[in-house]
């Protein structure tokens, strides 16, 4: 079991002193960076990765390492608020940043071989919305209840697997739904937006069942808890709300994001509903306006498609047809 006993009471100087190297995260870092941006490189000028996205994946990665490398690593054993914090970072703000570097895309553009391994039918199952969702409900519920905190708390190996799951939980959770790359077909964004909906369901149950809870769910975590740290079934209660609030609250967010990008783009527009329901908003406005066309010339009704609906005829046509409907009621 780690004792965490002797830790000084957090205060805004233990915050910012307290760190460690964690040469495993950094030597992850550093090769995953140097990777990204050597494979951006050999796309050459034609690479469809923009400096920003190089920048956002690079944050990430920068991020992923301050925070097990800072006080909020360092303290995450011995309060319950401070894991959580440390958990909502990993599986939501840095993979959201990496999401948004294109990483898949900048491995495809390197050649036709790489290009057909992140088009391959295992890729495909690993980075589709389903595969991300029910992984990522998996991590949340599984590690807050069940006994894996305990178990956690007695094992390096498993706190780090904990940490490590966190990021590729989120990750691929939000390729599925942020991310826009160009080796896989896309879900349209009405349905990310539902999933960014559908993801808030496990953050709201473990946080409800943590801000509820009226005995220690974790004894052997708690055990190793330091003398001035608050009664655990307070700081799990704590953990809980920042649980529901920011879990929620960043899925909101991420939400918001993507309205404001699909609204912003008339490309992504075009993605909103997905092709079968943009067919048929597609037949049913030219249906519409076919019959406006030919009732405009005193015709009988035109054949179903004669019109192109986004033509300048079918929005007139449409147009008049809705002025004349006005006037009958």
């Amino acid at each position: 079991m780690h004792d965490h006993g002797s830790l000084p009471a957090l205060g805004w100087s233990e915050f910012f002193t307290t760190w460690s190297l964690q040469p495993g995260w950094l030597l992850a870092v550093v090769i995953l960076g140097a990777g990204y941006l050597t494979l951006r490189n050999a796309a050459g000028p034609a690479t469809t990765v923009k400096g920003w996205r190089v920048a956002s994946f690079l944050t990430g990665l920068v991020l992923m390492y301050v925070v097990v490398a800072s006080a909020i690593n360092g303290y995450a054993m011995a309060l319950a608020w401070m894991h959580m914090v440390l958990h909502l970072t990993l599986i939501m703000i840095v993979p959201a940043l990496l999401v948004l570097g294109h990483p898949l895309t900048v491995i495809a553009e390197t050649g036709p071989r790489a290009e057909r391994a992140m088009r391959s039918l295992p890729v495909t199952i690993l980075v589709h919305p389903a595969t991300g969702m029910l992984l990522y409900s998996f991590v949340i519920i599984g590690t807050h209840l069940s006994g894996f905190m305990d178990s956690m708390a007695q094992s390096t190996p498993l706190m780090v697997g904990e940490q490590a799951a966190y990021v590729l939980a989120g990750f691929l959770f939000l390729t599925g739904t942020i991310g826009e790359e160009k080796v896989r077909p896309d879900l349209p964004y009405l349905g990310r937006i539902a999933l960014l909906v559908l993801g808030m369901v496990p953050d709201t149950i473990v946080g409800i069942v943590m801000l509820q809870t009226n005995h220690d769910l974790y004894p052997i975590y708690s055990a190793a808890r330091p003398e001035w740290a608050p009664e655990a079934v307070k700081d799990i209660q704590t953990a809980g709300g920042l649980m529901w609030a920011g879990g929620d609250g960043g899925m909101m967010l991420i939400a918001i994001g993507l309205v404001i990008a699909v609204v912003s783009s008339a490309e992504r527009r075009t993605k909103m509903t997905g092709r079968f329901l943009d067919g048929v908003r597609s037949n049913q406005l030219s249906e519409a306006s076919s019959r406006g066309a030919a009732a405009e010339k005193g015709k009988g009704p035109a054949e179903p498609g004669s019109v192109d609906p986004d033509s300048d005829e079918a929005l007139d046509a449409y147009n008049a047809m809705l002025a004349r409907m006005n006037q009958q009621h």
